[in-house]
């Protein structure tokens, strides 16, 4: 097999959907990517092979025998067989690739508007030195047990690294002009870690089941608190050419993080009018989110161009939609909506 550098966008639901913000909808990225963060050659179905077309008859009429042994097996004194419909020189996907995309999509202003705006959707994942690389919002996420892409029986996979983020919920593009006279909050970069585990063929022998946890503190002086946000997710491929991941997220969140999000303090209350309100951590969201990624010429294995939409809904809870922001000035349901088009290569 070739070393190939891809660059591709599909499917990738490292999910983080915390509410589904300006600030958030980059999480949605995280997903974006996680698929092909553990990206297995054998889940795609391969072209029909002449005597497949012919209905399993060779030249000679005669019905043709399945041959022995697995695809991958490497014949006598060859390089390993390639199954049929594979790219010339292999498939992009190897030791080494990465993936980019650019998108765009509709999420609220902050955690809890009911003010839409548009926000970019980038996309990037990858391999790099045996280790994968997936977006974590305005972050990234590390795998250090990233497998290399490969053919063969696909076996249940443990992945873990160091998980970054950036949180920029009401640092900017806030449109509620009550909200929008408090003071701006700061910048939060998150640093934690990252555990899940990848299950193959659980209702299929091309679907994927993904249990994975977040767990992430502030760092830079802004919320100060903790998140923990586990994850369940599940993907599919349709043929070749079309990839599909859907994922259910919950979001838990300190003391800290709740107060400095949702609470309405005493000269904040004064200043916009909303009442004083006390926030306290607990579970803070359930979200959903499902992305399908389309390549456009029908193969996911040679890159080239491919188109993903992104739809997702989340639910703030307890305090995060008692708050004023949320309760008098927003909405605890938060929705998204994007488009975008990738390149692998």
């Amino acid at each position: 097999m070739k070393k190939a550098i891809a660059c591709y966008a599909p499917f990738t639901l490292a999910l983080c959907f915390t509410s589904v913000t300006a600030a958030s909808a980059a999480e949605t990225t995280n997903q974006l990517e996680a698929g092909l963060a553990t990206f297995s050659l054998d889940t795609l179905e391969p072209a029909p092979t002449e005597v497949e077309r012919s209905g399993g008859r060779g030249e000679s009429g005669e019905r043709s025998r399945p041959q022995a042994g697995p695809p991958s097996e490497r014949p006598a004194g060859g390089p390993p067989a390639m199954p049929p419909g594979m790219p010339p020189g292999g498939p992009v996907f190897d030791e080494t690739w990465v993936s980019v995309g650019l998108g765009a999509g509709l999420v609220p202003s902050y955690a809890g508007s009911d003010d839409y705006i548009l926000f970019p959707l980038p996309l990037i994942v990858g391999r790099v030195g045996g280790v994968g690389i997936s977006p974590n919002g305005p972050g990234f996420v590390l795998d250090v047990l990233s497998p290399e892409p490969g053919f063969g029986p696909r076996k249940t996979r443990i992945s873990a690294g160091p998980a970054f983020r950036i949180r920029n919920d009401r640092v900017a593009q806030i449109e509620d002009e009550v909200v929008e006279t408090l003071e701006d909050l700061d910048l939060a970069v998150e640093v934690g870690a990252n555990v899940g585990v990848a299950i193959p063929g659980v209702f299929g022998p091309r679907d994927t089941l993904v249990l994975s946890t977040q767990v992430r503190w502030d760092v830079a002086g802004a919320h100060e608190g903790m998140l923990i946000e586990p994850t369940v997710g599940y993907r599919t491929n349709f043929g070749r050419g079309i990839a599909f991941q859907a994922a259910a997220n919950l979001q838990f969140v300190d003391d800290d993080y709740a107060r400095y999000y949702f609470s309405v303090t005493p000269d904040q209350s004064v200043t916009s009018g909303l009442p004083q309100f006390d926030a306290e951590g607990g579970l803070n969201s359930v979200g959903v989110l499902a992305v399908t990624n389309f390549d456009l010429d029908g193969n996911l294995l040679n890159g080239g161009l491919n188109i993903y939409t992104v739809l997702g809904y989340s639910r703030l809870v307890n305090d995060a939609a008692d708050t004023p922001f949320t309760d008098i000035r927003g909405d605890a349901n938060q929705f998204i909506g994007g488009l975008g088009i990738g390149y692998t290569f």
